[in-house]
Order: C-alpha cells, then structure tokens, then sequence
C-alpha cells in the first residue's frame, strides 16, 4: 500500500467533498497531504509541505493542512498565522483528539473527514465564508 492507494477511490471523493462542505463554512482554505514516511516530527514535514504547497500565500492566511505519513502513523494539522493569532492555543488539538479516536479504530478516512468538517465549523466564527469568496487553493489531495 502506497500514499495514493490508502484511501479508495471512494474515500478519495468523500475526503475532497468533506474539504469543499467545510469550505462552504469558512472562508479557510483547506487541503490534505498524504505521503508514506516522514523522518522529522510531523509537524516539522507538515510546515515543509504546507510552503511546497505555497499554503502561505492566501489573502487572509488562512490555509490549513492535514498532513498525513501512512506507513509512520503520523499526522498533524497546521494552520498559516492569519489562523493562529485568532484562534484559542489548543484549537488544534482539540481536532486532532477526535481524530485520533477514529484512527485507533482503524477509520482512517472517517476520522481525517470528521476533523476537516469540524474545522470548517469552527473557523466559522473566526472566518465565515464570504459570498465573494475565491476558491484560493485546490481541494484536491495531494500526494508524495
């Protein structure tokens, strides 16, 4: 099993539609990042991704990344300053606890799509979606 084949076709799709409901919430702009290893602390490859991505360069800093090394079991989420200096100091982990819960039971995209809905959710009331909002990202997955 690779980064690309962890998640079915069918998973793939429920993960992209779950990334385009939050965004309907938010004006936050969401993606998720596979990949099968990761030597540092995930958090540390999930920022390297999340500048690859060029995740830094949203009008309001507010991109999101759930990243994701499958055969480490690890993962992080990170979102970009416009986020962290709005949101409570534990506004992640709370997210990532859920997730967690779902992982350990083996529901990986369970868990990765309940966490990117429950994001979208409570960025509402730190960035609501805006009737201009511009789709600043794709909400694809991406791959390493």
């Amino acid at each position: 099993m690779t980064s690309r084949t962890f998640f079915s076709k069918e998973e793939q799709q429920k993960i992209v539609a779950a990334i385009k409901e939050a965004e309907l919430n938010t004006s936050g702009e969401i993606r998720v990042h596979i990949e099968n290893h990761c030597k540092e602390e995930a958090i540390e490859r999930a920022a390297e991704v999340f500048y690859d991505l060029k995740m830094n360069q949203t009008a309001a800093r507010n991109g999101i990344l759930f990243y994701l090394a499958v055969k480490d079991h690890k993962f992080a989420i990170i979102g970009d300053e416009g986020i962290n200096k709005n949101v409570e100091h534990d506004f992640w982990n709370d997210i990532k606890d859920e997730m967690i819960v779902n992982f350990k039971e083996n529901r990986f995209a369970e868990g990765l799509i309940d966490g990117i809905l429950k994001c979208g959710k409570r960025l509402k009331e730190y960035f609501p979606y805006q009737s201009d909002d511009v789709n600043e990202l794709s909400d694809e997955i991406s791959f390493n």
